[in-house]
């Protein structure tokens, strides 16, 4: 049962909203606020999810978000909101802002949005689960029983990966197979330190790619680097360039609302609606490849969406 806290000035609205939760069985409203400034992080610190409003008289939902995130509240946001300016959405993705509910408040979108923030949290959970079980096979010695989920996992994170792909609209890109290659060896690595705290310097993760998928001679490895960053680049773009236009037809949508912000910089992702609004051929963007590959691998490991 996840547990929600609500800050809207609109007392109709919060009544609304913690009946809906209270009747969807996902959870139960454990606080609420009448404005930004009234919810600090010792009131929302138990919630895993946060329903904030957009905009509230006193501090709005924007600068909560912001605030909250530097007190280091670590959990969910949903922001409700009948603005429509994509500068200040744009904004509230980059605070860290999950996904959006539109007023006025529809029973139905609400129920499908708490859904699937509910979906993803209990997946995040699972997966941690299954990560301290197999670190815990590894302290009782059960070898034989921790290979057996080892290979199982090996095998499904290939099975995620072309999932997220296809989600992403890049499945036929140059590029998938080394992709599809560094989420395996990033899962051989975490499963060897039984968590992989952060991800591997760049050139470490095409080097092992490029040493394992090609076997090349120590004169050519270079090479195979180079090319392996290069296409890994190019198939990042495609992916920022797919999401971005989706952005652009509907800002709504779910899946640039749920990935838009999580694998790449938002400015980055305004930078590339801009561009293809111009109809620009080539693109000004930086890519933070790093983030990029390190949300791709933690979304495979949770399944896809």
């Amino acid at each position: 049962m996840l547990k929600f806290y609500l800050v809207e000035d609109d007392h109709a609205v919060r009544k609304m909203l913690s009946r809906i939760v209270n009747e969807s069985g996902l959870g139960e409203v454990v606080g609420e606020a009448g404005d930004g400034s009234c919810a600090s992080v010792i009131d929302v610190q138990d919630a895993d999810v946060v329903i904030i409003d957009l905009l509230m008289p006193g501090r709005d939902g924007i600068e909560t978000v912001k605030a909250l995130r530097e007190e280091n509240y670590g959990g969910r946001f949903i922001m409700i909101s009948q603005v429509e300016n994509k500068e200040m959405i744009g904004e509230a993705y980059q605070q860290g802002v999950d996904t959006f509910i539109q007023k006025p408040i529809n029973r139905l979108e609400v129920l499908a949005v708490l859904r699937r923030v509910s979906e993803h949290l209990l997946l995040e959970k699972s997966v941690q689960t299954i990560r301290n079980s197999l670190s815990l096979l590894e302290v009782s010695g059960t070898a034989d029983i921790k290979a057996g989920m080892i290979l199982q996992k090996e095998r499904s994170i290939e099975q995620q990966a072309r999932s997220l792909l296809l989600q992403l609209g890049i499945a036929g890109e140059a590029g998938t197979s080394d992709l599809i290659r560094i989420m395996k060896w990033l899962k051989e690595q975490e499963q060897e330190q039984s968590i992989l705290p952060d991800l591997p310097p760049l050139k470490t993760i095409y080097e092992q790619v490029a040493i394992c998928s090609r076997q090349q001679p120590e004169a050519n490895l270079q090479k195979d680097v180079r090319a392996i960053e290069q296409r890994i680049r190019r198939l990042a773009l495609q992916a920022l360039t797919h999401l971005s236009s989706l952005g652009l037809t509907d800002y709504g949508n779910p899946t640039f609302e749920y990935f838009a912000s999580r694998l790449f910089d938002f400015q980055e992702v305004r930078l590339r609606m801009r561009e293809l609004e111009e109809q620009s051929k080539s693109s000004a963007s930086k890519l933070n490849l790093r983030k990029f590959l390190y949300v791709f691998y933690i979304e495979s490991c949770s399944s896809s969406h």
